[in-house]
């Protein structure tokens, strides 16, 4: 499945709530959903840094797709990164570089998150992206 069709399938089931605890309810809820991230990517190095929780990202390159796993000790937050790997896990790291992130902005999500979740959103983000980019540079 493309960017284009996964964005449009979470828009999708992000517009079936009336208000913002059901949304969040619904994102808690996918990550809780979420495959326990392997051991050997949670490690210091795969901390991400400025989030008020504890939330690892770590990637690896498989069959030319870039795979992310990830995890967080906050349900909110565990939860937001399971929209990334919904999102961008198994497509290529072309794909990844050429996503408009953005488009997850007509949700509304930023504006219903704290400051500081929505600053981890945009750090999640760009951890991703890195590693699209790593992996690309990657002969």
């Amino acid at each position: 499945m493309s960017y284009d069709e996964r964005i449009n399938d979470l828009l999708d089931d992000m517009s079936v709530f009336d208000d913002w605890t059901e949304k969040y309810e619904y994102i808690i809820a996918i990550g809780r959903k979420l495959p326990p991230m392997p051991e050997k990517y949670r490690k210091n190095a795969n901390l991400i840094k400025g989030c008020q929780s504890r939330v690892w990202v770590g990637t690896e390159l498989s069959d030319g797709k870039l795979i992310v796993h990830a995890d967080s000790d906050s349900l909110i937050t565990k939860g937001l990164i399971a929209l990334f790997i919904r999102l961008l896990s198994g497509l290529t790291p072309a794909e990844i570089l050429a996503a408009d992130l953005h488009r997850l902005d007509a949700c509304g999500l930023k504006e219903h998150l704290a400051s500081t979740r929505a600053n981890a959103l945009s750090t999640m983000a760009a951890t991703i992206c890195k590693a699209a980019q790593a992996a690309l540079a990657t002969p």
